[in-house]
């Protein structure tokens, strides 16, 4: 029996917002550029975006260039499919004045406000608005806005990725104000999936120093803004009552219906939704959820809930019902509770299909069920304040216990080649101090044919980093799999190991594309790339190989190449430039990549400042991507011509940072925050 997702259309505003699929005529995994295959997050959405602006134009203009399209100013919605693609920027006493008139079924109305202005938010614009943006001037409003823009769009997979995992887990916060928490929020988050904001549990201050029993809208609007600046991780939205646990009160449902279908406005990727709210609330909150997802969450303190009780799986059908994620969390009295949970666990997988559960028992007694979870289990931190539930681990202490209880077994996992493993290793030992992992990690030197060999046929092997990528040719006499990355690539930069059951299967993969990719889309929405054309400068075809494979996987136009004549699997569609007349007749590229060593970084100049944005033909959108893949010092001040002939520059250590992020879930299986990544390297995050 299986609980399938409901597939009606989602409604917000009336207005229908159909998922987009994308259909393909052909069954192979690949399309003809050798990109890897559809999906509806890779490709670029044809909705109208709608941005309703008070009296700046500035926030709409930096939309278009996330967005990758034209912007254009109207006073009216009416028409605004003669704009094609445009962002199209309206006031806000336009809309008021004119209303939702002839605004097309396929747009998106996006109302935006700077929090900063001190001018109260306009509810009525909200209430006709699709989705709000809270912002204010900072450096982290551009990166919070292209995060905001790619979830309200379909753009991103974040709960694909995190049922697929084998465990995850999301940090309880149990700040009154999210500020307190900034600055520590990157060693907070190491291993979790996830950050919850506990909306109950803020205090907003008044003038006479006192606090309200329930903060104002416009307060937690600003606290999911700053939280979601200062992390990429998925944000849970709580709001817990009183009788679990909480602060919220319980005589007014209809309060947590706007508290919750705000969090669905703000683009907060789980809300999560109480089993004890009435049926239409929890009903219209997943009809009206768009790309967010709903956590169904049942809690009982009373200590009297029964696993093996028909009311165990009737709670879990009924918050199935209208949930992505059901959660149920009681207190547990004996160890012999933590044994019915495992056994009411087991018969669920197995009886429904979707959605997934996730469910502990509270209380010391029921902490060994918090290690057996696998499914977003609630963690908490030595640097919190206190615990959001009695007996709550961090996620050192359940890899801990997993590790005595024969779960973990402790492995060897190795940094193999030259400098950079053995320097990056230093943070790797931290990342397995932090997160209480038993692997031991060696750093070795590539020596002669055969010598990665002895290591990865080891028992103990639990994986291995590698630099320079192996050759996936050199590998096949004792990796058996390869993903697909690194089939196409064809080079293996991590090697690690499949677990099905008793069975391990040794996996080689390429996780430095995936650097490449997050570091695109860390401004732009994926398919601001999407049709539009890119230039690679390289001296090998195996150089610019990982970066051909992100590019094609966020479905890039024509690829124009420098330096090197492409034969591999990625070569189909690539056009060499072979003169200087080549240059003259290239249109404007979106992006330029550079995988040149560091000492010739001096011949991509020229090309930048010939594409630059005062150029003759500036490309829709006037935003341009630079990224360098140079791992040294640079020759000339690369970055200060590239910012100032209108490109958005990054270099290796952005790759780099993403890349280890990447290696680590891998590896171990546990996520790290690019943040923490990033300043491990020694440079400025921003």
């Amino acid at each position: 029996m299986a609980l399938v997702e409901d597939q009606r259309p989602m409604t917000i505003n009336d207005s229908v917002i159909v998922p987009l699929t994308v259909t393909s005529p052909t069954t192979s995994r690949h399309d003809h550029n050798g990109a890897p295959k559809n999906t509806k997050y890779q490709l670029g959405d044809p909705r109208t975006v709608i941005v309703a602006t008070n009296g700046s134009d500035d926030i709409s203009k930096v939309v278009a260039e996330i967005l990758g399209r034209p912007w254009r100013r109207s006073r009216t919605l009416a028409g605004s499919e003669d704009y094609g693609d445009a962002v199209i920027a309206i006031s806000a006493e336009d809309i008021k004045r004119a209303g939702l008139d002839g605004r097309r079924k396929s747009s998106i109305l996006i109302n935006t406000h700077q929090v900063d202005t001190g001018a109260p938010i306009d509810s009525g614009l909200t209430h006709l608005s699709d989705y709000e943006f809270l912002y204010q001037n900072s450096p982290f409003t551009r990166r919070d806005l292209a995060r905001f823009l790619a979830h309200v769009l379909g753009q991103t997979n974040f709960h694909e990725q995190l049922i697929k995992k084998e465990r995850s887990a999301f940090i309880s916060t149990t700040f009154p104000d999210v500020r307190t928490a900034l600055s520590n929020l990157d060693i907070l988050t190491v291993g979790a999936d996830g950050v919850e904001l506990r909306v109950d549990l803020l205090k907003e201050p008044h003038k006479d120093g006192t606090c309200s029993d329930v903060p104002s809208l416009r307060y937690v609007g600003e606290q999911v803004m700053l939280l979601r600046q200062r992390t990429e991780l998925p944000i849970i939205y709580s709001t817990r009552c009183t009788r679990e646990n909480g602060k919220f009160p319980m005589d007014k449902p209809e309060i947590y219906y706007d508290y919750l279908y705000r969090a669905i406005q703000w683009g907060v990727e789980y809300v999560d939704v109480e089993l004890w709210l009435p049926e239409k609330i929890r009903k219209k909150l997943y009809e009206m959820r768009g790309n967010s997802k709903i956590m169904s969450a049942f809690h009982d303190f009373s200590g009297d809930w029964k696993w093996t009780s028909q009311a165990a799986e009737e709670c879990f059908k009924e918050g199935a019902k209208y949930s992505d994620i059901v959660k149920i969390i009681v207190m547990g009295n004996s160890m012999a509770e933590n044994y019915d949970l495992e056994y009411f666990r087991s018969t669920i997988t197995s009886k429904y299909t979707h959605p997934p559960l996730s469910a502990v028992n509270m209380g010391q007694m029921g902490q060994l069920s918090r290690a057996l979870n696998t499914v977003f289990s609630p963690i908490t931190h030595p640097l919190l304040p206190t615990i959001a539930a009695p007996g709550q681990l961090s996620a050192a202490e359940i890899n801990g216990a997993l590790h005595v209880m024969g779960q973990l077994k402790k492995r060897d996992i190795y940094a193999i080649g030259t400098v950079k493993p053995i320097s990056q290793a230093v943070f790797f030992e931290k990342c397995f101090n932090e997160l209480g992992l038993p692997h031991r990690l060696t750093c070795v030197n590539r020596g002669l044919k055969g010598s990665i060999e002895a290591f990865v046929t080891q028992q103990s092997f639990g994986g291995a980093y590698l630099y320079p990528s192996l050759p996936l040719a050199s590998s096949q006499g004792y990796i058996s799999s390869f993903t697909d990355a690194a089939q196409r690539i064809g080079l293996v930069d991590t090697i690690f190991l499949r677990r099905e059951g008793e069975r391990q299967t040794l996996v080689g993969a390429n996780a430095t594309w995936s650097g490449i990719r997050a570091t695109l889309t860390r401004d732009f929405v994926p398919s601001a790339y999407y049709d539009r054309t890119a230039l690679i400068l390289s001296n090998t075809e195996a150089e610019a190989a990982p970066a051909l494979f992100a590019l094609r996987s966020l479905h890039i136009g024509t690829i124009y190449t420098v330096g090197f004549k492409a034969q591999g699997p990625l070569a189909v569609g690539l056009e060499p430039w072979t003169s200087i007349q080549s240059v003259e007749r290239v249109e404007q590229p979106f992006v330029i990549i550079s995988a040149l060593p560091s000492d010739k970084s001096l011949l991509v100049q020229p090309l930048l400042r010939h594409f630059s944005a005062n150029g003759k033909a500036a490309p829709v959108g006037g935003e341009k991507v630079f990224l360098d893949l140079a791992d040294g010092p640079l020759k000339g001040d690369l970055l200060t011509v590239a910012a100032t002939s209108g490109w958005t520059a990054y270099v290796m250590a952005d790759v780099s940072a993403w890349t280890i992020v990447e290696t680590l879930r891998l590896l171990v299986g546990q996520n790290v925050p690019f943040d923490f990544a990033r300043m491990a390297s020694g440079r400025v995050l921003y």
